[in-house]
């Protein structure tokens, strides 16, 4: 067992998970925040997206001793109060079919608008590129990138 102390969704954390833990599995099942989705499990879906630092990592793959003194922020903590743009416009566009993907896709979309602030259709694209959906609701992802872009 190992003890990891950390900053999540802005609070300081400690949590004891076996050495090998994933941050996927200890922020599901040790500290209950469920909105992070295990996908593949290998990194290749980005359904499990949550920012470390601010930037988009797959949660899957990220052991836990890594985050270990640094900033977590899952989609329980990406807005306060208010929704975060990318919410209300994921609402507006009617994205979600089944929603499952929905968590690490509007991480990985979040990270994208920190990074540049209207970013055009093909940055979007090549951002995206690896968050998969099943249901295939890319238009209507785009489209919720594009207006919270906007928004802003």
């Amino acid at each position: 067992m190992t003890i990891t102390s950390f900053t999540l969704n802005g609070k300081p954390v400690q949590v004891e998970t076996a050495a090998d833990a994933t941050l996927l599995w200890t922020l599901r099942e040790t500290l209950q925040l469920t909105g992070t989705k295990y996908g593949c499990g290998a990194s290749l879906c980005g359904v499990c997206t949550v920012h470390l630092d601010g930037m988009p990592v797959r949660a899957c793959m990220t052991p836990v001793t890594m985050v270990a003194g640094r900033s977590v922020t899952t989609i329980e903590g990406l807005a306060e109060e208010e929704l975060h743009p990318l919410q209300q416009a994921w609402i507006d566009e009617q994205v979600p079919q089944c929603g499952y993907c929905q968590p690490g896709q509007i991480m990985q979309a979040a990270a994208l608008l920190r990074a540049r602030q209207q970013p055009n259709r093909e940055e979007i694209l090549s951002y995206m590129n690896g968050v998969l959906c099943r249901c295939g609701t890319y238009l209507r992802i785009i489209k919720a990138i594009e207006r919270a872009s906007q928004s802003r």
